[in-house]
């Protein structure tokens, strides 16, 4: 039996499950090391020759473009099993191990072992597939999202993915030339907490309200006092005000959850609906895609898509959140900001800026999140309660559309559907 069993029921998970080291390690194995995980986007390596480094499931990865096509590889000599490339980024010729010397061409086939004449009679000489680099079997992308699955057999992509394609076609679509590229470094913030407290709380619309109050709060008293009715707000506040509005708005924003474990908030109302529009980028979409196109990419108005485990994107504002896992207790979270192809620069200023004041390690934000989630991976430490209750609005889902449910904003919809796959995943073995 499982050292799962009985930790997930209906409406309510066992404290564990955000506590132990064991369940933890379960978890590297049976989820990040069993289905597909955000890699990176295909924009990072745009010419022949461009890499970056990345990991899924503690295991080094090289995400290279060679010849028109992108490649990932086990970051990995097949020699003595070296890290070939170091973490970063960069563009390459070829790669050469630091070690002894094998070079590898850009799709990872051995171009050179020095003294090859060594290995004659052996399994690793340089005509053999086991001396080149190792590909990672399943690799799919969708609009220059890229993703990968460790597993021998990875779950159809498409199917997979279901129900926050959506999203990802909304971000992609409000580009004028429906594209879009990374921009600029990454945001690394540590959060000391269970990597599904923070994956949680993306979608849970009951706390922003009263967790934010020490910052968007204020934003809203710095707007009250100095701004008036109807007067246009600075962007900083336009971006921070809305994360106390009342119980109704979200309650009415809705939530949205799938198999997979997938889910979103908003529809054609959230937090990100009411920014200043911005003539020039209007004036752009109605010529790409002609003014009702237009309107119905920008009433799509989703607030957080988790796709899950590993990704959380925001698409009217253009940035996404890496989660990767750490310890039971540890979670680094990586933000990236995206530029849209043939918009105003003033758009990815507001990206950039919303980032700042969201998703940095310096933000405004992010700190009260913080506090809570470091509150409650202390309160889950207490042996005297062992259940988190998930009963909010529970048996009020309604199927959608798209083949999952949707229900009020505040139900703990979302979560319940996360554990329903996330006990799947750990029963099943990697």
């Amino acid at each position: 039996m499982s050292i799962t069993s009985g930790l997930v029921e209906d409406d309510r998970v066992h404290r564990s499950v955000y506590t132990d080291p064991a369940i933890f390690e379960l978890e590297i194995q049976n989820i990040f090391g069993a289905t597909w995980i955000y890699v990176g986007h295909e924009s990072q390596v745009p010419n022949d020759g461009d890499f970056i480094t990345a990991s899924i499931a503690r295991q080094p990865l090289l995400m290279v473009r060679d010849k028109g096509a992108v490649h990932l590889l086990y970051n990995r000599c097949p020699h003595k099993g070296a890290q070939v490339v170091p973490e970063g980024q960069g563009n390459a010729r070829m790669f050469r191990c630091a070690y002894h010397g094998w070079i590898f061409q850009r799709d990872g086939a051995v171009r050179t072992i020095p003294l090859d004449d060594g290995y004659e009679g052996t399994c690793i000489g340089k005509h053999s597939p086991d001396a080149s680099m190792t590909r990672v079997a399943n690799v799919a992308s969708y609009r220059g999202f890229v993703f990968a699955c460790l597993a021998n057999e990875a779950p159809p992509f498409q199917e997979w993915l279901k129900g926050v394609d959506s999203s990802i076609d909304n971000m992609a679509d409000r580009s004028p030339e429906g594209e879009l590229e990374v921009t600029g470094g990454v945001l690394r913030y540590m959060h000391r907490c269970n990597w599904k407290i923070f994956l949680e709380n993306l979608n849970d619309l009951m706390h922003p309200m009263v967790t934010h109050m020490s910052s968007s709060g204020t934003a809203r008293s710095v707007a009250n006092r100095h701004f008036g009715k109807g007067e246009k707000l600075p962007a900083a506040i336009e971006i921070l005000g809305p994360f106390t509005s009342n119980y109704e708005f979200f309650e009415d924003m809705g939530i949205h959850a799938f198999p997979g474990g997938h889910s979103y908030s908003g529809g054609t109302v959230s937090i990100h609906s009411r920014y200043s529009e911005i003539d020039a980028y209007n004036d752009a979409m109605n010529a790409a895609y002609g003014e009702a196109r237009a309107r119905e990419i920008f009433s799509m108005n989703r607030h957080n898509t988790i796709v899950y485990p590993s990704l959380t994107l925001k698409g009217p504002i253009q940035t996404i959140r890496v989660i990767k896992p750490i310890a039971v207790d540890r979670t680094l979270v990586e933000s990236w900001t995206f530029r849209m192809k043939g918009a105003p620069d003033e758009l990815l200023e507001r990206s950039i800026l919303y980032c700042n004041l969201i998703n940095s390690s310096a933000n405004l934000v992010g700190p009260d999140d913080h506090e809570a989630y470091q509150r409650i991976q202390t309160g889950l430490m207490s042996e005297k309660v062992e259940w988190v209750n998930m009963q909010r609005h529970m048996g009020k889902e309604q199927p959608n559309a798209d083949g999952g449910w949707s229900a009020m904003g505040t139900s703990d919809l979302v979560f319940r559907n996360q554990y329903r796959t996330w006990a799947a995943y750990m029963e099943t073995a990697a």
